[in-house]
């Protein structure tokens, strides 16, 4: 038999066939969220009772008879969502450490944070992910992960903002604040709706790990570094110790698969091992793969092998041949954290088929882990040790790290040419969704294999890599990296000689600039661009386009204007008609502003005649304010026409404009309490956008019709808020529109005077 949950979505999938719309269209006309509608159908979320009556209307039936059906799916709850787990795997063969373990779990429970420290290699991460997969139950919105790289050779601790940035991003919140507090704040405002628990793997010191705590709420955190992070309140400390013996013993009879019965000579190697589980399990993997070698003469040979670090690590170095340990030693000097066997191949100049044979002879010997299939990574203290082997002993070392740049530079722009993008006409053959999903996971290795670049001179590398990111930057606009990349990236490509690489790289940076709301820093970057003189046509005219943006956004209407007008000129001689489409809206959007209602409503129209899909919304959205006063009918209809291509194409920073701008028009057609729907609704998809443009053009049009409909102190907080914001972001025009509205409130507020 059904459960009530399973009933009541075949009867909502028979309203969504009946309706004979798609998911999104359907949801529009419901005035529901497509992405709520996708989790009513799926089972995932049960819907308010509103939601079902919205839904029944707009199919023209009766909610009523679903009324019982609902109420049950209500009580019974919705399916629960899949859990997020980022955890590594727990370690099939961890040891000991029960008093440790149930001191971190009791901790977990009563104060929600726990941090583990000791020296490397005794096992904190070990631990950490141990009791993270045994507790995870009890965190049903999942497990998250970041290792801080506090001590991960060739590769500077993460900063604090980043590692928020990666977080955020773990709750699928792409595009966070610019600002570290603002961050901070967000991630823990995200964590207080949740309970899930967060490891954070090999911090340096407190202050990294201050910034991204959970705040109020139940979700728990679980650091580990080497250091003892006393200074950090509320987080209690666990230090770990070396094995003792008994345990070491234990876990090194299990890394070697054999029952251990030479008491001395174990006792021999537990001493050589130190009691580090790393060295236990690689001391266990040695004799597991010499069969005919006893423990004594395991601890005869790591007597005579003491190195550098540990004995162990030489003595499992001296069971590889010539070839795997030449593989080993270059690992050493990979950029990046985890890697697949694509890269290794790349940095070993070896064929996937023989590479594949020596990856699993070092994951046997514990000098490389499998993360999942096909990923590896290494220990810090094992790659620390492979990179003094190679300074010391691999001569082509360098020339290996040339081969990875430029095979991580090779793919990158294999999978940048399968997304659409307006810089190119058709994209390559492919899977979109894969390529991204290929940019998310080698995000971390791109940007450690461009410092390295940097690092070497290469400057082909490095004047190309954030080119082949761009699409993938536009998509997560507010990385942390992306403006620091571009500069490097303009300045290789001028010693380079490449005049119009470096126009198109200061292009995006002032893109980059403009999205974070520096307008000062957008116009030097694109006059700095046009100043190169660049010969392509289509960057000519996108660099017209983007500069009369910032002379907009200055509050400079003529010298916009102009520049949208030379965009158009640009666009028209090479046949782009989207673009001149573009240039037209624009045109037609500061010519109303200016006054000019007539011409600015033929200048829009022109504008969706020359475009076809998601080209027409800039258009679109002009014209329905630009009709608003004198045809509201039409004014409605073509703004809704630009919210439904809005969906359609999944475009979010449009769906947010279009509502932003609905609200407009329902102001000015008298309508001010429904139009404050539609600036709500902009704002609540704006708010993972971190897009500071459009939230500033947002706040002015909202705190109007705050004020329209008689909500004066709303609109005043909204005002209070645009001047703050402006100050900090040095957009003197913003502030002065914001001050100017301001005082006209608080003066219209004044009694008469007689």
């Amino acid at each position: 038999m059904s459960s009530p949950q399973e009933r009541l979505v075949a009867q909502l999938a028979q309203i969504k066939e009946l309706s004979g719309l798609s998911l999104r269209a359907l949801a529009r006309q419901a005035g529901l969220s497509s992405s709520s509608l996708s989790r009513y159908l799926t089972g995932r979320l049960v819907p308010p009772w509103e939601a079902v009556v919205a839904l029944c209307r707009a199919v023209g039936r009766d909610p009523r008879p679903l009324r019982a059906v609902w109420a049950e799916a209500t009580k019974a709850g919705a399916a629960p969502a899949p859990r997020r787990n980022d955890l590594p795997a727990d370690l099939f063969d961890f040891t000991g450490r029960e008093a440790e373990s149930a001191l971190v779990e009791e901790l977990l429970r009563t104060t929600g944070a726990v941090a583990i420290d000791g020296m490397a290699g005794v096992g904190k991460t070990s631990l950490a992910v141990h009791v993270a997969h045994r507790v995870g139950p009890t965190y049903p919105d999942g497990g998250l992960y970041l290792d801080l790289h506090g001590f991960t050779p060739g590769q500077e601790p993460l900063e604090p903002q980043a590692a928020l940035g990666r977080l955020l991003g773990a709750l699928d919140v792409t595009h966070p604040p610019d600002n570290a507090a603002e961050r901070a704040a967000l991630w823990r405002s995200e964590l207080s709706r949740r309970r899930a628990l967060v490891v954070l793997d090999n911090a340096v010191d407190a202050e990294q790990v201050r910034p991204l705590l959970p705040g109020a709420g139940k979700s728990a955190v679980l650091v580990t570094s080497r250091q003892r992070l006393v200074s950090l309140d509320g987080v209690p400390p666990v230090s770990l110790e070396p094995l003792a013996n008994n345990d070491a013993a234990h876990l090194f009879g299990r890394a070697a698969g054999l029952a251990l019965t030479e008491e001395e000579a174990v006792s021999q190697v537990l001493r050589q091992c130190g009691g580090l589980p790393l060295a236990l399990r690689m001391a266990g993997a040695r004799l597991r793969h010499r069969p005919g070698w006893t423990v004594a003469v395991l601890a005869e040979r790591l007597r005579d092998t003491a190195g550098r670090f540990d004995s162990v690590f030489g003595m499992s170095l001296q069971q590889l041949d010539a070839v795997q340990r030449r593989v080993f030693r270059l690992l050493g000097v990979l950029p990046g954290a985890d890697f697949d066997a694509a890269a290794a191949g790349a940095l070993a100049d070896m064929p996937s088929d023989r590479l594949g044979a020596v990856l699993e002879e070092l994951v046997d010997a514990h000098l490389l882990q499998e993360i999942s299939p096909g990923r590896y990574r290494m220990h810090d203290l094992i790659r620390q040790y492979a990179a003094d082997i190679a300074a010391d002993e691999e001569p082509q070392a360098e020339a290996a790290l040339r081969r990875v740049l430029s095979h991580y530079l090779a793919q990158a722009v294999a999978h940048d040419r399968t997304l659409p993008s307006p810089h190119r006409r058709e994209p390559s053959p492919g899977d979109p969704a894969k390529a991204m999903a290929w940019f998310d996971l080698e995000y971390v290795n791109l940007v450690a294999c461009f410092d390295a670049a940097v690092r070497l001179g290469m400057d082909e590398v490095v004047a190309e890599l954030p080119q082949a990111m761009r699409v993938w930057f536009f998509r997560h606009r507010g990385t942390d990296d992306q403006a620091r990349l571009l500069e490097a990236a303009a300045a290789a490509a001028g010693r380079l000689g490449h005049d119009q690489q470096r126009a198109s790289l200061l292009a995006d940076l002032g893109f980059a600039r403009a999205a974070a709301g520096r307008l000062a820093e957008a116009l030097s970057a694109y006059e700095l661009a046009e100043r190169s003189g660049p010969d392509d046509n289509d960057l000519a005219a996108g660099l017209a386009l983007r500069i009369g943006f910032v002379h907009r956004d200055l509050g400079d209407l003529q010298a916009a204007q102009a520049h949208f007008r030379r965009a158009r000129e640009l666009f028209e001689k090479i046949g782009h008609r989207a673009g001149q489409s573009q240039a037209l809206a624009f045109d037609g959007w500061v010519t109303l502003h200016l006054g000019r209602h007539s011409e600015a409503v033929e200048l829009a129209r022109s504008a969706v005649a020359l475009a076809d899909g998601p080209a027409q919304i800039t258009g679109l959205v002009t014209l329905g304010v630009a009709l608003a006063s004198d045809d509201p009918t039409e004014s409605l209809r073509t703004l809704h026409d630009a919210l439904r291509l809005s969906e359609q194409n999944n475009l979010q920073h449009n769906l947010a404009l279009c509502h932003n701008y609905l609200g407009v028009a329902l102001r000015i057609m008298g309508s001010p309490e429904q139009a404050l729907e539609h600036h709500r609704r902009a704002f609540e998809l704006l708010e993972p956008l971190a897009e500071v443009q459009l939230e500033i053009d947002f706040l002015h049009t909202y705190a109007e019709t705050c004020r329209a409909a008689g909500r004066n102190d709303d609109a005043l907080a909204l005002l209070d808020r645009t001047i703050e914001f402006a100050r900090k972001l040095g957009r003197p025009h913003d502030e002065n529109l914001a001050r100017t509205a301001r005082e006209a409130i608080v003066e219209s507020a004044q009694p008469p005077t007689y």
